[in-house]
């Protein structure tokens, strides 16, 4: 393992690098990008989040469908559309993600922002309570008590089952993070220094070969492991490095 400042010097300036707009046109960020009210980019990037797994390019394609779908206004469209106007979505598919899961969370997110106020609201009323994970939890909790198909709760990470909620975090940092040209910073009242890294398999693989990982399992375990030596580097901010560790990843091979 590289000594602690020379680590830190060396995700500093990858970080750097691909923290910048030209990341955007390569990932699933991009579709809430597409937006500039808060609500829009709040649902867009929920869904959006909630597919991004597989080929980016793949993700990239069902997410701008699904957006088209919704007439590119998706906070009106989970609020007020018309069952004629729900048919729309009829065969929309996205590898697991049925049709039926797909009108299961709008349903979800029409009754989220009618009885909450909003995504933030259920997420930071978690967090008041203990935290991001404590965010995760009661979100997953609230989500699915509006009549959830059996099948859909396999869409929204179960931290309580020690699931790494990869999407969830992402999700997280792209509302939470601020002065950055990738993230929105729209969340206000969540601070930055308590988000949990995203932890997918490119990022993992690259916190083992930098010697921050030993936990072999891609789990919450590791993620608390993974994130507490980002804070040893950055505590104001240490998700921060999660564009390090994707893009040598994904862009370099590391």
């Amino acid at each position: 393992m590289p000594e602690k400042d020379e680590l830190k010097a060396f995700l500093s300036e990858k970080t750097g690098y691909y923290e910048a707009r030209w990341f955007i046109d390569d990932d699933p960020v991009q579709i809430p990008h597409l937006f500039s009210k808060k609500e829009d980019i709040e649902i867009a990037g929920f869904l959006t989040a909630t597919m991004a797994w597989g080929k980016r390019t793949m993700i990239l394609n069902a997410c701008r469908q699904l957006m088209e779908r919704m007439d590119m206004a998706p906070h009106d469209f989970v609020c007020g559309a018309s069952p004629r106007e729900m048919e729309t979505l009829n065969g929309f598919v996205y590898r697991t993600f049925q049709n039926v899961d797909l009108i299961y969370f709008l349903r979800a997110l029409k009754e989220i922002y009618k009885d909450f106020g909003g995504l933030q609201d259920v997420f930071f009323k978690g967090y008041c309570n203990g935290g991001v994970i404590e965010s995760l939890r009661y979100f997953r909790q609230v989500f699915l008590s509006y009549g959830a198909p059996q099948r859909t709760g396999k869409h929204v990470a179960n931290v309580t089952k020690k699931a790494s909620a990869k999407r969830l975090n992402m999700f997280l940092r792209w509302m939470v993070r601020r002065s950055s040209p990738v993230d929105f910073g729209l969340w206000t009242n969540i601070n930055p220094a308590d988000l949990l890294i995203p932890l997918d398999l490119h990022v993992a693989r690259v916190a083992r070969s930098l010697g921050i990982l030993s936990r072999k399992q891609n789990d919450l375990k590791a993620v608390l492991e993974l994130t507490q030596h980002l804070i040893d580097m950055r505590p104001e901010d240490p998700v921060s490095f999660d564009y390090a560790l994707f893009g040598l990843g994904v862009y370099e091979k590391f």
